[in-house]
């Protein structure tokens, strides 16, 4: 997402021609503006050749291109409810931020000034979730005045959140915990998402420096190029990681949430798996391909027999057995 004309479909676009078949991923509802792209692996492509399987099915990431959003697009300009509506249905935000000085592209507020674009943006972000927060806590009046616990729990987290929005800042300058989180994590507020800033800059052009001290605004995390390096953030920003599975068939990357133990892993293949797991094979997969196969890893003791309790770690080969 981003302010109009900073280049958010040419890069969605530059991004979808690397996707993959749509047929593979049947639980994704794809429409012209969304895209499922591979992550880069090449420990998946390793792996797959030495296993001479017949196929390989890389872990994905689903970007959406949403149409720009404009100052006001909390009051409804330029359609703008429509959009905010959008952007709360992902899990994170790229925000494409125009860098480049070229006459020849129209710039929406007649200047290219990347620090005030993401102002701009933020403000309508932080507004949007002023709104929804203050309908919330109107909601729960009626609760909290006959001393329902929860309400007036979620009351203090609302207004905990509500403050540093007033403040012009986002929520996840709350600093709420997990708990607190989930406790409000139906209203999908947009500026509690984790965001990546994209800078688009021109290697023929001159190119602003937003990075000099002094700045109003925290631009973390930071990415500035390469699609390859662009989809492997949004993959860490998530949260996710992956583990593999590798044989004849098919060698293919699961996507999992960092911290997730063996059972909760298994459910990536089948939802039957956490409740009828009962011991998980594993080896890392460097190991593996330093051992050459599979067999020749069980042979030297490099396959480890983990438990329930294991916590699944990023680059992990396993065998699940139920």
């Amino acid at each position: 997402m981003g302010l109009p004309n900073v280049g958010k479909s040419t890069l969605f676009n530059a991004l979808t021609k690397k996707s993959v078949p749509a047929e593979n991923y049947p639980f994704c509802t794809i429409d012209p503006s969304v895209g499922i792209v591979p992550v880069p692996d090449d420990r998946l492509l390793k792996l797959s050749e030495i296993s001479k399987s017949k196929k390989t099915i890389p872990a994905v990431v689903e970007f959406v291109d949403i149409a720009g959003l404009v100052a006001g697009a909390s009051k409804g300009e330029g359609l703008g409810n429509k959009f905010l509506t959008n952007i709360r249905e992902v899990d994170a935000i790229a925000h494409i931020v125009r860098v480049f000085k070229d006459d020849s592209v129209i710039h929406v507020a007649n200047k290219v000034d990347p620090i005030g674009d993401i102002e701009i943006i933020n403000l309508e972000l932080i507004l949007a979730d002023l709104e929804t927060i203050t309908k919330r806590i109107e909601n729960l009046t009626k609760d909290v005045k006959r001393q329902d616990k929860n309400a007036i729990l979620e009351e203090s987290i609302l207004k905990k959140v509500e403050k540093v929005l007033t403040e012009s800042k986002t929520a996840t300058e709350a600093n709420l915990n997990e708990e607190e989180k989930f406790k409000i994590k139906s209203l999908n507020l947009l500026t509690l998402k984790p965001m990546l800033y994209v800078l688009n800059i021109s290697e023929a052009t001159e190119n602003i420096d937003i990075k000099s001290p002094g700045l109003s605004v925290k631009v973390d995390p930071l990415f500035e190029r390469g699609f390859d390096e662009l989809i492997k953030k949004s993959y860490e920003l998530l949260g996710l990681e992956t583990f593999f599975t590798t044989g004849e068939d098919e060698t293919r990357a699961w996507t999992i949430k960092i911290g997730s133990t063996a059972p909760v892993a298994g459910m990536a293949i089948h939802t039957d798996f956490k409740d009828k797991f009962i011991r998980a094979e594993v080896i890392f997969w460097d190991k593996l391909l330093e051992a050459g196969s599979y067999a020749k890893a069980k042979e030297r003791g490099w396959v480890r027999t983990e438990g329930r309790d294991y916590i699944v770690l990023d680059g992990d080969v396993i065998e699940f057995r139920i």
